[in-house]
């Protein structure tokens, strides 16, 4: 008699391993995919991942593109995925000091983690003015093509960034290998990154690392805008500030800030 109870647990138990398996693998492919592929990328039928998906879509955990026929998260996955990463100390902490940072210097201003992906943004404070930069929460940046993904690599054990930065070594435009070491060392020692046009030509960007308990790596913040109105230079205002609310947010985190403390250029 308990067998047969517990059987319909088993069931709903494994159809909801199933589905989530499915969120994790349009996740992975975001941000859209064909059923083939997603399939292919779960080793399951396309028959079964369809039957699943259409049930997250009417749930509106999934979402599918009437014109592609592409499947993506929907509304409702992206919810419970902002709750979550709202509910992580290192944003929770960086909050005030980002609007604070945006408010100085009237610049886009964000936060990214360590995703699965590589360098992801997770909170974005835009200027209050009519020229603004789309930056998404969600994004997923380049390790050697933006100033924060160059962060990360400066202080990320080197087992996280090895697979990505191998994927990127190769692309137009990335530094070769005493390069790369040279912008490490610098960023190493003074705290700070700035890039001229490297991700999006006319954009400037300057990124700070944020540091947790026992001096790990737990967030990189950056400012960025037009090259026309900001310079990105590390020696300025605004390299001032980006160090000043990097070192408040991480001693917020009990990190303490491991870089010195001085000039760092």
């Amino acid at each position: 008699m308990s067998n047969h109870a517990e059987t319909p647990k088993r069931q709903k138990v494994q159809a909801a391993e199933v589905g989530t398996e499915i969120l994790r693998g349009l996740a992975d492919l975001a941000p859209a995919t064909s059923l083939s592929r997603l399939a292919a990328h779960l080793g399951m039928p396309a028959a079964k991942v369809h039957r699943y998906l259409q049930a997250l879509i009417a749930s509106g955990f999934a979402e599918q593109d009437p014109a592609t026929n592409h499947y993506a998260l929907g509304r409702e996955a992206l919810y419970v995925g902002l709750a979550a990463i709202g509910g992580l100390d290192v944003v929770r902490a960086a909050m005030p000091s980002l609007a604070e940072l945006r408010d100085a210097l009237n610049e886009t201003c964000f936060l990214a983690v360590w995703g699965n992906r590589g360098p992801t943004v997770v909170h974005v404070e835009q200027p209050l003015r009519a020229v603004t930069l789309v930056t998404r929460v969600g994004s997923v940046l380049p390790l050697l093509g933006s100033s924060t993904g160059l962060v990360f690599n400066a202080f990320l054990p080197e087992a996280e960034t090895a697979p990505l930065r191998a994927a990127e070594q190769g692309l137009p435009g990335a530094p070769g290998a005493a390069e790369l070491e040279s912008w490490m060392a610098a960023i190493r020692r003074r705290g700070l990154q700035s890039v001229h046009g490297l991700l999006v030509p006319g954009v400037n960007a300057l990124s700070a690392p944020l540091f947790s308990v026992g001096e790990q790596l737990a967030g990189v913040l950056t400012v960025v805008g037009p090259g026309s109105v900001f310079a990105a230079d590390t020696e300025g205002e605004a390299a001032e500030r980006l160090l000043a609310a990097a070192r408040a947010i991480s001693a917020k985190l009990a990190g303490g800030w491991p870089l010195p403390a001085g000039d760092e250029a």
